[in-house]
């Protein structure tokens, strides 16, 4: 394809993504009073955790307008992901090598389960860490909590440990592209336990801990997961070399 024949095809693919943007932008309209029902839950149960007063606060004329429109952008972004991630892919994949292709949809169908996992571990902790940073105010002050303050906060939350999870991906794909090896990440497994760690205190302040380790864990057996992909791969590569090697000696003079 020429560049003009490239730059046609990217402007199709582009409205094809807006327009399953759009639609789905709509259906979350009509499904964000849902969402907001279950994003402020955490925040009504502080009234028995705590016996205090806690509301959600509009502080603007516009606040409960723009909240909607944003959680609508945002479920719509969910909703057509998978029109606007083929968009992506089939513009991208006709110019991709077939091992590069390999990897490529390995990546899609291994992250995108990885990150909704994260995501639903976020939602999981999300009133234990709701609960303990407004628990920090006297027991005879009220909550007035601002609405969008409180979704950035949600959302930046659940993406965050999201992606957490999805960072194993990205160690196999260094491997297989010969920048890491398994030797290095096994020898770099304590500070990797450390790093874990420390992530999960300050994403799920928790007093309790369970919600730390309930996404420590996880996050330290696909560390773990991802050496053992990365070994079984360095072994094959191995091999292939021996093999290869041994090729070249047995045919020489």
């Amino acid at each position: 394809m020429s560049l003009g024949q490239h730059l046609v095809e990217l402007r199709k693919r582009l409205y094809l993504a807006a327009a399953g943007l759009l639609i789905g932008a709509i259906a979350g309209w009509f499904l964000s009073d849902f969402v907001w029902d279950q994003l402020r839950e955490p925040i009504y149960a502080i009234i028995n955790a705590q016996h205090r007063n806690a509301q959600i606060n509009y502080p603007d004329i516009t606040s409960a307008f723009d909240l909607k429109l944003k959680i609508s952008l945002y479920v719509g972004l969910i909703v057509s992901s998978p029109v606007w991630l083929y968009q992506v892919f089939a513009f991208l994949v006709p110019g991709l090598t077939r091992t590069e292709k390999k990897y490529t949809f390995g990546f899609l169908f291994t992250a995108i389960p990885l990150f909704l996992a994260g995501c639903a571990a976020g939602w999981v902790v999300l009133p234990h860490v709701v609960e303990l940073m407004t628990s920090f105010a006297p027991t005879e002050d009220s909550a007035f909590i601002n609405a969008q303050g409180y979704f950035d906060f949600v959302l930046k939350l659940v993406v965050a440990i999201g992606i957490a999870f999805v960072l194993p991906v990205f160690i196999v794909l260094l491997n297989f592209a010969g920048v890491i090896s398994a030797a290095s990440i096994i020898k770099s497994w304590r500070i990797a336990i450390l790093v874990i760690v420390l992530f999960t205190a300050i994403a799920t302040p928790a007093a309790d801990v369970v919600s730390m380790f309930l996404l420590a864990i996880p996050m330290v057996m696909l560390y773990f997961a991802a050496y053992g992909i990365a070994w079984l791969h360095d072994r094959r590569a191995a091999r292939k070399v021996l093999a290869f090697e041994k090729e070249l000696g047995l045919r020489a003079p």
